[in-house]
């Protein structure tokens, strides 16, 4: 696969499996993730699958993570 650049339409990214949240409702609010040949990450919005993905590096990804770990980013739902 050739490298996937941000922006691209979600549904133009073949041969990855889109995976979203346990713990998303059934009423479409989340995000999806998958993982890409090369180890980058898209991310896109379940309510729009064909839409734009976002996509990150895997250093990106686990400082994000990271950061979700330790609270840095609870303000947000508080």
């Amino acid at each position: 696969m050739e490298q996937v650049e941000n922006g691209v339409g979600a549904g133009m990214i073949k041969g990855v499996t889109w995976r979203k949240s346990r713990h998303s409702g059934g009423n479409g609010n989340c995000v999806e993730v998958a993982s890409l040949p090369g180890g980058g990450v898209a991310v896109r919005n379940s309510r729009d699958p064909e839409g734009p993905a976002l996509v990150y590096t895997r250093e990106e990804v686990f400082a994000f993570f990271a950061g979700v770990r330790d609270g840095e980013f609870d303000f947000m739902i508080s």
